[in-house]
C-alpha cells in the first residue's frame, strides 16, 4: 500500500513485480549516466573548456556517439524482453479467476469451483471502518492462496476497464467481448490494492480491486463458507 511523500513504486508482492522493480532500477541508473554525462559536455561547451577539433569535428568521436546509443539500448533492450516473456507465461495454474468488469464495479467467477462468484463493490466512504482505505476497500475481496500460480480471465460487460494491482505487478485490459488472461504468484500474504486503470465512465474511480492472499488452508475455510452461502 502506498503511504503519504512515497518515492518509488510500492513494495514487491510478487516475483514479477521484484523483476520489474529490479529493471525501473537498472533503466534509470543508465539514463541517470546519460543525462550528468550529457550535462558535463553542454555546460562546458558553453563555458569552453571542450574546444578541440577532436570533440568538435572528428570521425572517431562520430563513431563512437552512434555505437555507444546502440549498446545502451540493448542493455536495456534484453532485460525488457525477458520480463515480457516472463510476464506472458501461464503454466499450469492451481487457479482460474474469471473478473468482469461492469459500470461500475467488478464481479468474480471461480472456475474450478461450481457456484463460487461474487461482486465486489466499494464500499462507501460513510460506511468505512477505522483502518480501512477510502476508495480502495470492496466489499467481496478477490481472496487467493499465498504462493500459488493464479490465472485471472479479464473481460469486460460494457465498456473498456482494466484490471491492475500494482503490487503484484499486473494489468490487464478488459474488453468486451474478448478474453484476456494474466497469471500471478502472491509471494507473501497480505491486502493488496488497485483499480481500475481506464477511464470507463463518470464513476471510474470507484470501482476498486482488492485481492487478499491467505494460506491455502485459510482459502480452503473461506471457499467452504462461501459455497455454503450460494
Amino acid at each position: 500500500m502506498a503511504h503519504p511523500s512515497q518515492l518509488g513504486f510500492q513494495d514487491a508482492a510478487s516475483p514479477v513485480m521484484e523483476e520489474l522493480l529490479h529493471f525501473h532500477d537498472h533503466a534509470l541508473m543508465i539514463v541517470s549516466l546519460i543525462s550528468a554525462f550529457v550535462l558535463y559536455i553542454i555546460v562546458a561547451l558553453v563555458t569552453a573548456k571542450v574546444s578541440n577539433k577532436f570533440m568538435l569535428d572528428s570521425e572517431e568521436i562520430e563513431i563512437i556517439w552512434t555505437l555507444l546509443p546502440a549498446i545502451i539500448l540493448t542493455l536495456i533492450a534484453l532485460p525488457s524482453l525477458r520480463i515480457l516473456y516472463l510476464m506472458d507465461e501461464i503454466n499450469a495454474p492451481h487457479l482460474t479467476i474469471k473478473a468482469m468488469g461492469h459500470q461500475w464495479y467488478w464481479s468474480y467467477e471461480y472456475t474450478d469451483y461450481e457456484d463460487l462468484a461474487f461482486d465486489s463493490y466499494m464500499i462507501p466512504t460513510q460506511d468505512l471502518t477505522p483502518g480501512q482505505f477510502r476508495l480502495l476497500e470492496a466489499d467481496h475481496r478477490m481472496v487467493v492462496p499465498v504462493e500459488s500460480p493464479i490465472r485471472v480471465l479479464v473481460s469486460a460487460e460494457d465498456v473498456l476497464h482494466s484490471w491492475a494491482v500494482p503490487s503484484l505487478g499486473v494489468k490487464m485490459d478488459a474488453v468486451p467481448g474478448r478474453l484476456n488472461q494474466l497469471a500471478f504468484i502472491a509471494s507473501r500474504t497480505g491486502v493488496f490494492y488497485g483499480q481500475c486503470s481506464e477511464i470507463c465512465g463518470a464513476n471510474h474511480s470507484f470501482m476498486p480491486i482488492v485481492v487478499e492472499a491467505v494460506p491455502l488452508e485459510h482459502f480452503e475455510n473461506w471457499s467452504s463458507l462461501m459455497l455454503e452461502d450460494a
